[in-house]
């Protein structure tokens, strides 16, 4: 039997569930953790009595998103800013561009945060001439 299921991280936790009746629902402080939670939880709910077949669980991973404010919170700037290097061509290209503002995978901003202080640092390390 194949279930399909969903899982996230939200809040530093992650969760899971299914869809369906009964929905079946689990959150861990790991995705292991959680994911593990989640089989129990399926076969004791989902499992019909007598079944013999294995159990499969097809989990879908969703992203987490971000919006110009959280891509401001991850950079450490102000929107305006985000916003600023937007314009200029220097952040990364979101994933899509919705009438309520544009979105982006929230590992690519973190990554391009990372990238942007390790450059950065090295600039504040420099002594100014004398």
């Amino acid at each position: 039997m194949e279930i399909r299921a969903w899982m996230r991280q939200e809040d530093g936790r992650w969760l899971a569930g299914t869809e369906g009746d009964p929905a079946v629902r689990a959150t861990a402080a790991t995705r292991q953790r959680c994911l593990q939670a989640l089989r129990r939880s399926v076969a004791r709910t989902r499992a019909p009595e007598g079944a013999t077949g294995p159990l499969t669980l097809v989990v879908e991973v969703l992203p987490l998103l971000a919006g110009v404010a959280e891509a401001a919170d991850v950079m450490g700037w102000d929107k305006r800013r985000v916003i600023t290097y937007i314009d200029r061509g220097r952040f990364p290209e979101p994933l899509q561009a919705l009438a309520s503002g544009r979105v982006w995978l929230r590992a690519d901003v973190e990554r391009y945060a990372a990238d942007w202080r390790s450059r950065h640092a090295s600039r504040s390390r420099r002594k100014p001439p004398a």
